[in-house]
């Protein structure tokens, strides 16, 4: 291959070539800071070690609640939709049968509606903001906050 002009690949190569290219692209698998092989399309880092809380966040317009208790007749403080809905339930998936994870005899037509289901668990999630720093109050103390030691 060192006679020809061009580098392109062509009838001419023979497969060690190739096998050496293979051999260089492959690399070992990339591991997590355990040690233990990453999952592939896995966040990195993001959450890891940071305190979070568990909270209960409205399907519609994202309020979270700390507390995890959904009355039926209970609703929203941020939007005044009712809370004890399909979409803010932790069963609720669009691929299930009914869509719903667990076995209900008949569907619900509404899953934005208030319901009186049975089975109703509210849907908990880690929330990442709940231990964010204290912002300064002016310029002056957010430039020398960037260089503090």
């Amino acid at each position: 291959m060192g006679d020809r002009k061009y580098r392109h690949r062509g009838y001419q190569d023979d497969d060690r070539d190739r096998d050496r290219d293979r051999d260089r692209q492959q690399r070992p698998p990339q591991t997590d800071e355990r040690g233990q092989p990453r999952l592939e399309g896995a966040p990195r880092g993001r959450g890891v070690g940071l305190p979070t809380e568990v909270v209960f966040k409205c399907a519609l317009c994202g309020h979270t609640m700390k507390n995890a208790t959904v009355a039926p007749d209970s609703s929203c403080p941020g939007c005044g939709k009712p809370l004890h809905t399909c979409t803010n339930c932790t069963f609720f998936d669009t691929s299930a049968r009914f869509e719903c994870r667990k076995t209900i005899l008949k569907r619900i037509e509404s899953k934005t509606k208030a319901n009186r289901c049975e089975l109703f668990q509210p849907k908990a999630v880690r929330d990442l903001r709940s231990a964010q720093p204290e912002a300064p109050r002016d310029a002056r103390a957010a430039f020398h906050a960037l260089f503090k030691k």
